[in-house]
């Protein structure tokens, strides 16, 4: 799909196991739209605990190359420690560029400068394992980038809709 045709599309994945379960929202873009626009204000914009990255790979700092389509990772919650923080930033990191180069071998989106990809991250603060927290970004980045790409299968569309009056949330416990 051309990068002017997922402007605007969002989607959202999760993947893993709690404690170490990725939740991801993604936001595609068209370089040089207003959705690109305000990826790049996210970007430019850092606040306390909430420091936008491009995503980048490289076995070291030295090494780092930015990851195709352009990506901004940013973290819906400030770190609670220096623990979290290295998992969010390294582990989700990684899992981050490896689902959105899923997305790119499935043919989902380009790894072009057209396209722009914004990932924002929740990581349980009691997650420990960064083995098991990179895969799990990996698993929520990719089906999200996927979902927002080519949309939604209509028939999962339309059993929401049929059964509307039973959704359920994991924060709501009502009926």
């Amino acid at each position: 799909m051309a990068a002017r045709d997922l402007d605007g599309r969002l989607a959202q994945g999760w993947g893993g196991a709690s404690p170490d379960g990725v939740h991801v929202n993604v936001l595609l873009a068209r370089r040089g739209s207003p959705t690109a626009a305000a990826i790049a204000t996210a970007f430019t914009g850092p606040s306390a605990g909430f420091t936008p990255v491009l995503a980048s790979v490289g076995a070291t700092q030295q090494e780092y190359r930015t990851l195709y389509p352009p990506t901004v990772v940013v973290a819906k919650t400030a770190p609670v420690d220096e623990r979290h923080e290295r998992l969010v930033f390294g582990a989700c990191g990684a899992g981050v560029a490896r689902g959105v180069l899923d997305a790119v071998a499935a043919g989902a989106v380009a790894a072009d400068q057209d396209t722009l990809v914004l990932v924002s991250l929740w990581l349980d603060a009691a997650a420990q394992d960064e083995t098991a927290v990179c895969a799990a970004a990996r698993v929520a980045t990719a089906t999200a980038v996927r979902e927002a790409a080519t949309g939604r299968d209509p028939e999962v569309a339309e059993h929401m809709v049929r059964d509307r009056d039973a959704v359920r949330h994991p924060f709501y416990g009502g009926r």
